[in-house]
This record gives structure tokens, sequence and C-alpha cells, in this order.
């Protein structure tokens, strides 16, 4: 059994020390509860919460038909990442009733459960919401119109496409269910929705686990059906543009079949631990600990590619990690790259560990600050109130100080020095641009006052009234329009890259709008198919690497004839596009190539293979300068513009003009790479195509997107479409300079609103 150098096998879990104030903070033995991980807020890091569950099993047999339980409770703890503390919540209103084999799921900052058994038999089929975006934690029992799942145990639930409230399977007291339900968060009234899915459905069970990825995809994994046998099948549920839903058998082997088991995204790769097998044993061995990755269709175990399922007793060492993870019953959750497991069922007792793995060795520690204060926490008690969190920045060798930034990442001041330098000297070129472009204009905008009265976003935040009414299941709208059900309602985040997890959008607008003909391109077939070339030399999301002699592997006639083909499709478009959501929009890239193959591995890449099938990609300019693969980086995009016309969108940045780039690293990169002759040819190539590119992109017909600002020359969309393309800088007007590199000057600062 091996494994290819980029699948990395599934990890180590081990345990982890936490401490809490008092007993009664304390989560204590637990099974059949639900851990949910909840965002960050502004009082509050990331957090866990563990709800619900028994603390005993009568009789101590897990495999017995239906569940007795023992000391049911409807207890909330809440576990804080960033200190490690466990903390009971005593939220206000009426809380849920004690109950087990429930189902939750997070929406933003609050948490949702349905369903369950408790001490008087089946629980209400009613949504309970958690409120935590406020320091006043509240219960809403939220109402839900018309038919819906109805009172179920051992179902699944999670929220897709940060909207759709799914459930699938569980068991209603009679048989074992095959049923799919869906509530849109977004969309009031609330109502439920049985699905009918086309493609391969899932059998009846219950007992499976589910998770959503980032993309938007559900994912259901294992259970036991009608008979009492377990289950090692897993099957993808996705929503299409159209608004139908489709259930896909997920390729490879699964290590085992299994049900009362746990399972958690991190990125494209579903964490599978534990689980019961029929007879009452528990999945044990290599296949107690299983990651499904979806992204290369294989499912994996420690030693890497899984080629046949295993549920009988091995004859292996002894392994105390693998031995941790011998349960049924717990539950687990992710944040960031860490996988998190609480209790569970183990022959008759009931656990309260609390267990921890990272997701690959290569995401352990470059990208979340998360593992450094958890790794480096020196608590020696359980219930110690003295703990030490590392501190993100550090000291070099040298003793030179750093500057942490993002991510966990440093910077050394001279670093940072020469980032000031350049970006003072690229200000400084631009505005030479801007200022001869304002001199050259015959008839400059007269200043308008622009209005921001209607720019005000009101935040809403929970005062703890009783007004049922008012919950609302959306975590948050940004810009959002004011009709109650329209093409965009619910629809529009404000992203940045550190939020990017919310990034991955799949709603279906409400109606079908004419207006957006659809555009068929004529592609520019390169000799020999040179952009399915490109495509399969760059888009490596997990296992791309610099080249070692730094020698770009086109020549210069290759990057002619990807800009001829690219350049025919531009040309036709509009120099404002008119796209639809869902559509994940990209800012500066700046040839930084290994960050976008980092974004792309995380949460989805322009493919078949991928998300392209339903989400579109807009990037909004600056693809060269400053990074060390700008060659790598503009290719990669152009080639998928050639692949995906309809789909993947490129606008201008201020660096995508010949004075620019040749100043900020473009032009001797094409040089160094590529030798004079040729790199100067294909640098000047480059840029013809660059003048070429659209503008700005109107997305839904409500939000505009350019690489600069609106600025004081713009005042309709209609001016910006009047640009006719090429166009260069030195030849564009005010209006070009404002979209592509919009300059603030301290003595005229004011606000912009766009309606």
């Amino acid at each position: 059994m091996g494994s290819k150098p980029w699948l990395h096998p599934a990890p180590a879990y081990r345990a982890l020390e936490t401490y809490w104030s008092s007993d009664d903070d304390a989560p204590g033995p637990r099974c059949s509860h639900t851990l949910t991980a909840v965002a960050a807020t502004k009082s509050h890091g990331p957090r866990l919460i563990l709800f619900g569950g028994v603390t005993a099993i009568e009789g101590g047999a897990s495999s017995a038909p239906g569940i007795r339980l023992d000391g049911a409770t409807n207890s909330v703890h809440s576990y804080d990442v960033l200190t490690r503390k466990w903390t009971r919540i005593q939220a206000a209103g009426e809380p849920p009733s004690p109950r087990a084999a429930h189902a939750a799921a997070a929406v933003g900052t609050m948490v949702v459960f349905q369903g369950g058994i408790g001490p008087a038999g089946h629980s209400t089929d009613d949504l309970y919401v958690l409120d935590l975006s406020t320091d006043k934690f509240k219960w809403h029992r939220v109402v839900v119109q018309g038919q819906g799942p109805g009172p179920r145990y051992g179902h699944v639930m999670d929220l897709v496409a940060q909207r759709y409230l799914v459930i699938v399977s569980g068991n209603d007291g009679k048989r074992a269910l095959s049923d799919a339900w869906v509530l849109d968060t977004a969309q009031k009234p609330y109502a439920w929705q049985r699905l009918n899915p086309e493609g391969d459905r899932p059998s009846a069970r219950m007992y499976a686990t589910a998770s959503a990825r980032s993309d938007g995809m559900f994912l259901l994994c294992g259970g036991r059906d009608s008979f009492g046998t377990a289950l090692g099948d897993a099957y993808g549920l996705l929503m299409h543009r159209n608004g139908q839903w489709e259930w896909t058998l997920a390729p490879g082997v699964s290590p085992s079949t299994r049900y009362q088991h746990a399972a958690v995204f991190v990125g494209a790769r579903l964490h599978v631990t534990g689980g019961a097998l029929k007879g009452g044993r528990l999945v044990e061995g290599e296949a107690a600990v299983a990651v499904l990755d979806t992204a290369a269709g294989v499912w994996l175990d420690r030693n890497g590619i899984v080629t046949s399922s295993k549920t009988s007793k091995g004859h292996a060492e002894y392994d105390p990690s693998l031995e941790l993870m011998r349960r049924c019953r717990h539950a687990s959750a992710s944040v960031g790259v860490r996988i998190y497991v609480y209790g569970g069922l183990k022959g008759d007792a009931v656990l309260d560990d609390f267990l921890v793995a990272e997701n690959s060795p290569f995401q352990s520690d470059m990208n979340s600050p998360i593992l450094t204060s958890e790794r480096a926490s020196t608590i020696t008690s359980p219930r110690s109130n003295h703990y030490n969190l590392n501190s993100f920045g550090t000291t070099t060798p040298d003793g030179g100080s750093e500057i942490p930034l993002s991510g966990g990442i440093s910077m050394d001041k001279n670093s940072m020095e020469k980032l000031r330098e350049a970006s003072a000297a690229e200000a400084e070129a631009a505005n030479a641009v801007w200022q001869a472009a304002q001199a050259a204009s015959s008839n400059p905008a007269e200043e308008t006052s622009v209005s921001d009265d209607n720019s005000q976003v009101a935040e809403a935040t929970s005062d703890g009234s009783d007004n049922e009414a008012d919950v609302r299941l959306h975590p948050r709208a940004v810009v959002v329009a004011k009709e109650a059900v329209g093409n965009l309602g619910g629809l529009v985040r404000q992203l940045s890259l550190d939020q990017f997890e919310n990034e991955s959008r799949r709603m279906l607008p409400m109606n079908n709008d004419a207006s957006y003909p659809a555009r068929k391109f004529t592609r520019k077939k390169s000799p020999q198919g040179l952009h399915k070339k490109i495509i399969s030399m760059l888009l490596r999301p997990r296992n791309w690497k610099a080249p070692a002699n730094r020698r770009f592997f086109l020549d210069s006639y290759e990057v002619g004839e990807l800009c001829y083909a690219a350049e025919q499709i531009f040309m036709q478009e509009p120099t404002v596009l008119q796209l639809k959501a869902p559509i994940k929009v990209f800012g500066d890239l700046h040839g930084q190539f290994g960050d976008l193959m980092r974004l792309f591995d995380e949460y989805g890449f322009p493919s078949t293979a991928g998300d392209i099938t339903y989400i579109d990609y807009l990037f909004l300019g600056d693809y060269v300068d400053r990074g060390q693969h700008s060659l790598e980086t503009i290719t990669l995009l152009l080639a998928l513009k050639i692949e995906n016309p309809e789909n993947v969108h490129l606008i201008r940045g201020n660096h995508e003009a010949a004075d620019i780039n040749a100043l900020f690293g473009f032009r001797i990169e094409c040089i160094e790479r590529m030798g004079e002759s040729d790199g100067i040819w294909a640098w000047t190539r480059f840029n013809q195509l660059f003048n070429c590119l659209p503008l700005a992109a109107l997305i839904e017909k409500k939000i505009i997107c350019m690489h600069g600002g609106i600025g004081r020359s713009i005042h309709s969309v209609e001016q910006i479409e009047k640009l006719e393309r090429p166009i260069t800088m030195d030849a564009g007007s005010i209006i070009l300079m404002d979209l592509l590199c919009l300059i603030v000057y301290p003595t005229s600062v004011r606000k912009i609103s766009y309606s």
C-alpha cells in the first residue's frame, strides 16, 4: 500500500490537555453529543460548542437496537481554541430538552440543533438556535412553516454553501430513512423543502456522518442500514446552477464499514475517526483513522492509499495513537488545519478525553496561529488558572526582531523596509501617470458631491429581546438588496483573504434573468493544445514546485500563440463584464503563484475536478510584478480563460501596463527567465494583450468591481462601457486612471457610494 508524495496519509491523534475554572465548566464523560466549530467574534476567538449527549449507557451495550440513555443532558460547554479553556454556557431563553443522537450545524456565529432522542422519547423536529454573536448568549426556537423532516435521531445535518441547511437520513422510530431536506436560511419565512435529487441515491441509513466542504459539497459517509449492517460507502450531494440537487457516489475504497463514527472536512480532506461494526465490535487498527481525499478521489489511512477494506482484526503491532481512536458515538470538529475529537463510548465506558490531530505535515505550522498558542502553552494542571500563550512575534538568530503577519508568518525589518520603498516608488510612478492623464484631458470632469446617505449598512446585533420573529439564521449580509426575494437577496458577503473559508457560494438566483444572454466563444486552438499543456503543467494546487533553474517552460512563439488565443476572447467581451453569482473574487496576485496554488488547494480550483461547473472566477488585476513567478501566474490565468471562457473572468489592474510593469519586476523576470531577445518580445506581447482586458465587472447588476476605484470622474457604468479597447494607459482618460489606479490625496479625501 503506497501513496503519492502529495497524498498525505491520515494523521495521528494525541491527547490535548485543557483546563477549566470549576468542575461545572468541565464537560465530563459524554457520548452521542455534538461538537461544532464557531467562527470568531469581536470579543471571542474561535470556539468549539459541545451540546447534549449522555453521561452513561444503561446496560453498556452500544450495539443494541435503539439506544438506552442514562443521564441525558442539554448542557452547553464552550472550548476556547486560543486559551484551551472550557466554560459552561448559561444562555437565556428556553433551551432544547435533554437529548442525544441529535444533529447540529454552525450558521455564522450561531449553532442550530435539530432532532435527537431523550428520556421522554423522540425530541421534536423544532429548530433551536444558540446565538453566540454577542456576550449575551441566548436560545431561540425558530418557527418553520409547513411540513418538515419530523422527529428523528441518528441523522446528519450541515450548512451547505453557507446558506442551505441540509438534513439527511436518520431513524423516525420505525425505520431507517433515506430522505433529504433543505431549508434556505436566506429566505424568510423559513420552510423545509423535501429534495428529490438526481443521480445515485444512498440507501436508507442511520448513525452516518456528514460534513459540508467549503465549496458547497455535502458528503454523507457510512452509517447503519435497516438490518443493522454497517456501511462503508460515501455520497456527495451537490446543487447545480439550475437548482437541481444531485447525489454522486464517491470513488475509492473505504478502509472499513462503520457507523456511530465522526467525520469533518479540512479543505478537501474528510477526516473520519472511530466507529462501530455489526455485533458491537469497534473499528480498530489502521482503519480507525481514515481520510477521504475528495480532490484525488481516494481513501487514505496511516500508511497511504487504501486498496481494500479491513473489517477484521489484524495482527499489527500495538499503536497507542490508533488505540485512542477505538471508540464510537464521539464527536469531531475542525478549526483551521486541526481536527478535534471529544468523548465517545468504548465498551461500557463513556469517555471524557479530548484529542487533536493536524490535517497534513505541510499545513501544520505555516498558516495557523492557533497551533502556536496550543503547542506553546505550558499548562501543568487541567485546572490551573496560570497559562502562558506564546506571542506571534519571534526573535531572529541574529537578535533582530520580526514583525508578525497574519497567518503566523513573520517578516524581518529589512524586508518590510524594502516593501515600503517599493510601495512608495509605485505610488510616485502611478502619480506621474495620473498627472499626465489629467493634464491631457481636455474636458476634466466637474467635481461632484456624491451622497453617502445610502452607504451606511446597519449592523444587526442581539439585544436580548424575546421577539422570536427577529431571529435570522443567515450569518451576515453586508450588501443585500432591500427586497426580501430577488436575484441577490441574502447572497452578498464582504470577503477578505483572512476570512476566505466563507468564500464559496453556490446560491442560485431566484429568477432566470433573460437579460444575460449566453455568450458563445470560438476558441482559438493553439498548436498541440497549448492552453491544455499549460494547465497540465501549472494547475497543481497540491504539488506545484518552483522550477529549480528558474527557466520558463514556454518559448516566445508559444507566448505569442497563447496571447493571440486569449486576445480573441477578450475582444469579444464587453468593457464591463456582466456576471452572475455564485462567483469567487480574487484580488492582487502580483506573481505570488505559490499563494494562488494554496488558495486553489484549500478552497477549490477552476477545473472539472474542482468547482468550475457551478462557481465562476473573477480576478481583479495586478497579475504581474513584485512576486517571483509572474510568468506562471499570467500564463495559467490566460490558459484557464481559454479553457473556460464563460466561467473564468479577468479584468485589468494598474500593473497591466508597460509603464508600470517595466519598473516593478515583470520585464526583468521575462528577460532573466526567457533570455534577453525572447524575454523582451514576450514582455511586449503580454502588454499588448493587457490593453485588451476588460476594465470592470458588474455582478448581478448590483456589485461593481474594478481594480482601482470610482473616483471623481465616474458617475455611471455607461461611462466605463464607452471606453474602447485596446487602450493604453497614456492614451486613456482620467476615467481609465480612476478605474485602474485611483489615488486618494490627503487634501481631497471624500466618501464615495455606488448605487
